[in-house]
């Protein structure tokens, strides 16, 4: 049996039922969320992922506390039902579509939650990201984001914690084609050395919301950008385009931003922008290339880990490392104050910044 209750919606994507995505099997279907308080504590984080081709579903939740990044790791197979949002402990609920979202993790090794995220805005929609390797398609999706306001609680071992009066953050839909599950053995030929580079900055600003994002080639040209300006309340024909650039500071011996310039030509939004670093998330907590929990991985019908990660101990130089989202205070040229993050992977080469190798870090 193929039909599913997603047959019921008006989401078909091909002519076949729902289960059926195309014929790529590294179609992807996601939620991602993440939040903070109006000094950049208590960050967390979420994703939600449904992979029809490799009948699986996974999730994720992780939230920082004293220093260490607690994660849940959930995976199942899907059985070809797209619209059961639930893997394990972690489950995702539409109250209303493109408004307000609900993540519930009931209890499950000492981590829960109960979050409810409002839009502040119409989502934008950032340009379709097409990017090939020779012939071959590496990525192809689309994507949706939207910051906003949080009300609920986490729990970690016991100690029950009321999200802040401010707490804000971002999140996003995207679906498509990029990779996920086990790893193609066989490289196309001259592209056996992975290069990739990628920068994504939603930011709070009391008055609206800010969106810039890129993807560069090794020698630092865009092929993937846009930024956008959303004042609170704004529907889509109000979301303002317009270009940006960032100039970019690492951490000594690391490929983790220590901050950055964004000059911006956007109307709504200020001249320039300038980041600086609150903490820092590991992207690997929500399955981005994690060695062992990466997205679409099979880990038979129904698997459940909790995982601590001591971020004072981390190698900035393992491959699984290099992914972050730093939550950063925001100040703009014309005086304005926001908070948000700073969200980078550069894996490879890429000259602007001196980096030679696949993972030497900047000095």
């Amino acid at each position: 049996m193929a039909l599913s209750k997603g047959d019921e919606y008006p989401i078909h994507q091909t002519a076949e039922p729902v289960a059926y995505a195309g014929t790529d099997r590294n179609f992807y279907d996601r939620y991602f969320f993440n939040g903070y308080a109006p000094d950049g504590r208590g960050f967390f984080a979420a994703a939600f992922g449904v992979y029809p081709h490799l009948d699986i579903a996974d999730a994720h939740f992780c939230v920082i506390r004293d220093g260490v990044q607690h994660c849940l790791h959930a995976s199942c197979i899907l059985g070809m039902e797209r619209m059961s949002m639930a893997v394990g402990p972690i489950r995702i609920e539409v109250v209303e579509p493109l408004k307000s979202l609900r993540m519930v993790v009931e209890e499950h090794d000492g981590i829960a939650a109960d979050i409810t995220f409002a839009g502040r805005a119409f989502p934008i929609e950032e340009p379709r990201f097409t990017h090939r390797m020779g012939p071959r398609s590496f990525m192809d999706y689309t994507r949706m984001t939207q910051n906003g306001r949080y009300q609920g609680w986490i729990s970690v071992d016991g100690e029950r914690q009321e999200l802040s009066d401010g707490t804000t953050g971002t999140r996003d839909r995207s679906w498509g084609v990029r990779p996920i599950g086990m790893r193609d053995p066989q490289p196309v030929p001259g592209h056996e050395v992975p290069s990739f580079f990628w920068q994504w900055t939603p930011v709070n600003f009391p008055s609206g919301s800010l969106f810039f994002h890129v993807n560069n080639d090794t020698h630092g040209e865009a092929w993937n950008t846009r930024a956008a300006w959303a004042a609170d309340g704004a529907q889509a024909s109000e979301i303002t385009d317009g270009q940006g650039g960032m100039r970019t500071r690492l951490e000594s011996d690391t490929r983790w931003p220590s901050g950055g310039t964004l000059s911006l030509a956007l109307m709504g939004a200020p001249e320039q922008v300038e980041f600086e670093p609150l903490g820092r998330f590991q992207m690997k907590g929500l399955g981005y290339t994690h060695p062992k929990w990466g997205h679409g991985i099979y880990h038979g019908a129904l698997a459940v880990e909790r995982e601590d990660i001591e971020l004072g101990e981390v190698d900035p130089l393992q491959p699984e490392n290099l992914h972050v989202q730093i939550p950063v205070s925001v100040m703009g040229s014309d005086g304005s104050e926001g908070i948000g993050v700073f969200e980078q992977l550069i894996l490879g080469r890429f000259a602007p910044l001196g980096l030679k190798g696949i993972l030497d870090g900047f000095s």
